[in-house]
């Protein structure tokens, strides 16, 4: 059982990000519950955090959203029939799967690539689904070959013999706040846009260090602020908000967050998005954006508090 080494836990992360996942938790009558899941995402490094999201029509979305904490746990490559069976309307998922209360509490299945065994940091509700982001407690990786799920089919690195895309294709963007200012580049057509980068193997927080770390600057690699998918590109992006200290940055210039300063920003999603946070800093008051380049809508965030 692996502790928090960031190191161990980013390559974990790095590893396992593309792999069929059955997230776990244990039911008000103290039963355990579980769901299939082909993604899930890191979130923060500092603290350890991740998320997943569940279908709000789920007969499980109560328990989940009223558990303690949650698992999540990486099949290896021959472990489909475990995917098949949290994938149906099983009555009883575990009966004839060995599994065991991991160190923070929530189920465990045996022979699994890896897995995390999380606390309930926060819930999150996002269209028709839930986000339900977990706090790592512990975490453990093998070296068994994970099971993936691309194109409608399950494959294994051995089964295709090259490598796998990383799945959807993902684009961070990182607003780099720093007293009322942020950060905008060239976007190569005579306006501007945010540092941008396109998600690989290495994952979402890596791949957000690395463009953090190329604009030259100190900055922290922040929460998420908006997530929606580009129909026009086919791609999903998220934003986050990274504070950041006044300097001059690698690529492009600090410029004031306000309509006037973000009137040459080319992206009418990316626009709209950064003048939103224009209005919500003069407030003080933020939520988190869901939906498309077109549509969607702003959820405020509130801690979850234990009774």
């Amino acid at each position: 059982m692996t502790p928090f080494d960031p190191r161990a836990l980013r390559d974990a992360f790095g590893c396992f990000m593309t792999g069929v996942t059955v997230v776990t938790t244990i039911g008000p009558d103290d039963a355990p519950l579980g769901f299939t899941a082909n993604s899930f995402s890191s979130l923060s490094m500092d603290p350890p955090l991740l998320l997943v999201s569940i279908a709000r029509k789920s007969i499980n979305l109560a328990a989940f959203e009223g558990a303690k904490g949650f698992a999540v746990n990486i099949l290896a490559e021959g472990q489909k029939d475990i995917s098949g069976t949290f994938a149906r309307p099983v009555e009883n998922r575990f009966a004839e799967i060995y599994w065991r209360r991991g160190p923070v509490g929530s189920p465990l299945i045996a022979g699994v690539s890896a897995w995390f065994d999380c606390t309930l940091e926060q819930v999150i509700p996002a269209g028709d689904h839930s986000i339900l982001i977990g706090r790592i407690g512990r975490f453990e990786a093998t070296p068994a070959p994970g099971l993936g799920y691309y194109r409608g089919a399950y494959v294994t690195p051995a089964a295709t013999g090259a490598q796998i895309p990383a799945g959807p294709d993902v684009v961070i963007s990182a607003i780099l706040e720093a007293e009322g200012q942020i950060v905008l580049t060239d976007d190569g057509r005579g306006g501007l846009a945010l540092p941008m980068a396109r998600v690989g193997r290495e994952g979402v927080q890596a791949a957000l260090a690395k463009l953090i770390a190329g604009t030259g600057l100190t900055a922290a690699a922040g929460s998420i602020y908006a997530v929606y998918e580009d129909n026009g590109q086919g791609a999903q992006h998220m934003a986050f908000r990274c504070p950041a200290t006044l300097g001059k940055p690698a690529r492009g210039a600090f410029v004031e967050l306000s309509p006037q300063g973000l009137s040459d920003v080319t992206d009418p999603a990316a626009r709209i998005m950064l003048e939103r946070l224009a209005a919500e800093s003069r407030m003080g008051n933020y939520g988190i954006y869901f939906g498309t380049h077109e549509q969607g809508h702003v959820t405020r965030i509130h801690e979850r508090k234990d009774p």
